[in-house]
């Protein structure tokens, strides 16, 4: 059987299997990622998306531009990235913008400091698993031992 399959592959080649198209997870993470940090095959497969979407690239462009504000703590820069934006037609990028100016005082902040509540938020976080995962099962008292031992690091 192994052989007659052997002769049928040889006889009758076939290319590789077609891909699949990208999810829209896919291309948001290859948007959201550095581009450095993507394959060959990844990069070029953007390339392409953006080439038939200008509007999207357009987008990629500013999330770019702000996600090196962010990595830079170029806070001061704030001001000219969200004029570029709303020169340009892209309205999702505008209601963002539009949320950032809300409350801009405490975005500019926190693009320029190198203070982050990072470490707190993610205790809260911690400790709202731990709650979810308690719920109905036991009493305060063993809910806070594990809260405890989850802030030395042994749960």
């Amino acid at each position: 059987m192994k052989k007659y399959v052997q002769r049928l592959r040889e006889t009758f080649p076939h290319d590789d299997p077609r891909r699949k198209n990208p999810s829209v997870r896919d291309v948001t993470g290859w948007l959201t990622r550095h581009p450095d940090s993507l394959d060959a095959d990844r990069t070029q497969r953007l390339k392409e998306i953006l080439a038939r979407c200008p509007e999207l690239a357009r987008t990629a462009e500013h999330v770019r531009a702000f996600a090196e504000l962010m990595n830079n703590c170029q806070g001061r820069h704030l001001g000219q990235w969200i004029e570029r934006v709303q020169a340009d037609d892209l309205p999702a990028l505008h209601s963002f913008v539009n949320g950032l100016g809300q409350d801009l005082d405490a975005v500019v902040a926190g693009l320029r400091l190198r203070y982050s509540s990072g470490a707190v938020e993610g205790h809260n976080n911690k400790i709202k698993m731990l709650k979810r995962q308690m719920f109905g099962r036991a009493n305060f008292d063993l809910l806070r031992k594990r809260v405890l031992l989850a802030a030395r690091g042994r749960s």
